[in-house]
Formats: structure tokens, sequence, C-alpha cells
């Protein structure tokens, strides 16, 4: 693996994108979510028709206060200036089992309840009751399911992807991608260290992590991430930012990695040179890094690819999909991201492609580019994920065959 260019300064080159639809729309969560959250699944379960008895309904309903009132607080305290793990987890469990309550009060709480009074069953109590026990059902199951598919070390994803450009010497070339590990509040250095054992099963030529190390400083999260340090690839391990790491003091990030043997592509690249051929491995900081005022740090891909060779093909990581759209009009070839988390709890991915053009998995942009969107490695928040699992993905590159060779 050879270096061929330095990290760029801030000076000369795009400003930062503006806020995107969803972080827009995100401003407003935080004052109307909470009761929206805690309240409709309220009136769905006990005030509809159930009748229950007073301190049923009266238990019920303080939860769904307490719910609404400590949820805030403790994600204040948990995030806040003063970053009390305790309250974080309990503030982020509480935010995950808040969504699904509402997501499936509505939506099963509504169906079911039409079906039910279609098919005449029962009087109108019965009915509310069977549909509120049904939903705490599924809820219970989506949530013990999610909770295991959230702490489990991920499963291997394996795709070949196709590049015409790539040489025939870099047929085969192994390329490993971790993201979004997002260490954090629930201490998860031995899940880090077995995610770390199964990506040295694969036997990658790169290893690639395309940020959102963690939530917190690379002080407060460094024995979780250390077992990066024991990857290993017969060519490189190379890292970009994420958007979480510009809430944490990025750099502390940045000099960590470097210290665990990664090659941190700030707006640079290096390149991998197997069986006389060559493909450039570049990477920029992500989107939101200039509006962090941290001096030096932004997403420069003119940078990135300065000095590189534009016959070559081009291997991009950049944390955040939408960065595609710069990656088509330079020619690259391949763009690898994370960020999304396909999701991580249904339906929120509906969400997520208000902000972002894909959700996971292989897509092409413009002529040339191909963009591999993983659903992540690890999970943020809330410590479940339904309907979204996470992974480690293995791609194999492979050069064209037939008429397509040499394209």
């Amino acid at each position: 693996m050879t270096e061929t260019s330095d990290t760029r300064s801030a000076a000369g080159g795009p400003h930062g994108a503006p806020p995107g639809r969803l972080q827009r729309l995100m401003r407003f969560v935080p004052l109307i979510a909470p009761v929206l959250l805690w309240a409709v699944p309220c009136g769905v379960l006990l005030h509809t028709g159930q009748r229950w008895p007073l301190p049923v309904a009266a238990a019920g309903t303080a939860l769904s206060v307490l719910g609404l009132v400590g949820m805030p607080l403790a994600m204040v305290h948990g995030h806040g200036r003063r970053q009390r793990d305790r309250a974080a987890i309990v503030g982020d469990t509480l935010l995950g089992v808040s969504w699904v309550l509402f997501t499936w009060s509505v939506l099963l709480g509504v169906l079911l309840r039409l079906a039910l009074t279609v098919a005449d069953v029962g009087d109108g109590r019965d009915r509310a009751r069977l549909v509120t026990w049904a939903v705490l059902g599924v809820c219970a199951v989506l949530l013990a399911w999610g909770y295991a598919e959230a702490r489990r070390v991920p499963r291997v994803r394996r795709l070949d992807v196709t590049l015409p450009r790539l040489g025939a010497g870099l047929d085969g070339t192994r390329v490993v991608l971790i993201t979004d590990t997002h260490y954090g509040p629930l201490d998860r250095a031995r899940w880090s260290a077995r995610v770390c054992e199964t990506v040295n099963t694969l036997e990658a030529d790169l290893v690639c992590h395309t940020g959102d190390i963690a939530d917190g400083t690379a002080e407060r999260r460094r024995a979780q991430a250390a077992p990066l340090g024991t990857v290993r690839a017969t060519r490189a391990r190379v890292y970009v930012t994420g958007n979480h790491e510009y809430y944490s003091e990025a750099q502390g990030w940045v000099d960590l990695m470097g210290e665990l043997g990664w090659e941190p592509l700030r707006n640079r690249h290096v390149l991998l040179e197997r069986g006389g051929d060559t493909l450039v491995v570049a990477g920029v900081d992500d989107v939101t890094a200039e509006a962090s005022g941290l001096a030096g740090h932004r997403a420069h891909l003119d940078g990135a690819l300065d000095g590189a060779d534009p016959a070559l093909p081009v291997l991009l990581l950049a944390h955040q999909p939408k960065f595609v759209d710069r990656a088509a009009a330079h020619g690259v070839d391949l763009q690898l991201s994370g960020h999304t988390h396909g999701g991580q709890i249904w339906p929120f991915h509906h969400l997520v492609g208000i902000d972002q053009p894909v959700l996971a998995g292989l897509s092409r942009h413009g002529v040339r580019t191909l963009l591999y969107t993983s659903r992540g490695t690890g999970f943020w928040g809330p410590p479940f994920r339904v309907f979204a699992p996470s992974e480690i993905t293995l791609l194999v590159l492979r050069a064209p065959r037939g008429p397509e060779a040499g394209a």
C-alpha cells in the first residue's frame, strides 16, 4: 500500500452542504416526539373502549406519564454535557420501547380492530381488549428479538462487485467493510473483540471502517475500540470519519485510529497494488465536518484524488451515501458508505429515506459509479434492531471478463 497524497487544509474548496430535509425535520422532533410516542399507545391500549378496572387503567396511565417525563430527562443527562452512561442507557432503551409501542399501536391496533369489527367478533370491549393484548404481545416479541439482533456479532454478507476498469491483477481483491460500530454507554468491549475476530477469518486484502466509531470521546471509549488494533489485512486498514465523531472530539478518534494501526484517509488516497495493477483507495471526511469548526476537517474529494492517475479505478470511502452525487461527478468506480443502519428499527427507514438516496445494498449512480451502503455493524442509541440486521460486509472485487474487459 503506497501513500500518495496528504490531508488538505480547509481553505479553498466547496463549503459544507446545507442541512438536509431530515436534519430540518429533526429540529422539531424533541418537542413533539415524546408526547406522541407515549400518548398514542396509552390511548390505544388503555382508553379506547377497554373499560379496564380503575387500578389497571391508572397504573398503565402512570407508566406512560413516567415514560413521557423520564425519557427526555434521561436522554438529556445521558447525552448532554454530563454524559452519564447509565442515564443514556435508560433513555435510549425507553426511546426504542416507545417507538415500537407507538408503531404497532397504530398499525396493528387499527387494522386488527377493523378486522374484528368486520368479522363481528365479540362486543366493543372484547375487541378493544383483544387489540391491547395482541399489540403488547407483538411488541414484547419484537423487542426481545430486536435486542438479540442488536447485541449479536453481525452475520457476514458476501457479494462480488465487478468494476469495469479493474485490472486483472486485482481480480479477487477482498475488501471487508465495517461501519457504525457506535461504541457507547453499553460496554461492548467483548462484542468488539468478537467482531474483529470475525473480520480476521475473512482474509481481507483491505479492511475499511467508514465512520461513526463511537458515541463519546476516544478517551472515554478507548477500551471498546482497542480490539480494532487486532484487525488484520494483507494490504491496509483504512478509516474515514462519520458525523458522530464530530459530536465527540473527532481529532481524538483520528489520532486513536492511527495509534491502532489504521490509516485515516482524511481527504487523501493510497494505492493498492497487486499483480501489476493498481487501485486508488481514497477517503473523505464526513459531510458534516466543516460545520464542526475543526481546522482542516471537511469533505474534499478533489483533495482526496489529487495526484491520482485518472485512468486508474477508484474505491472511495465516504460515511454518508448522499456523497455519491459528488463521487459520480468525479467518475469514482465504487463508494463504500454506512450511516443509515438500514433504518435500525422498522419503519424508521422511511425517515432515513428523506435524507439519503439509498438505505442499504448495492446501487448504481450515473454512468460508472457503484455505491455499497452497509446497514452498519453496531447500533446507535436504542439497543434494538427490528427488520434491519447488522452486517460485516465482504466485497470481492472482480475484473470484467469477455467484451466488458478493457472498457
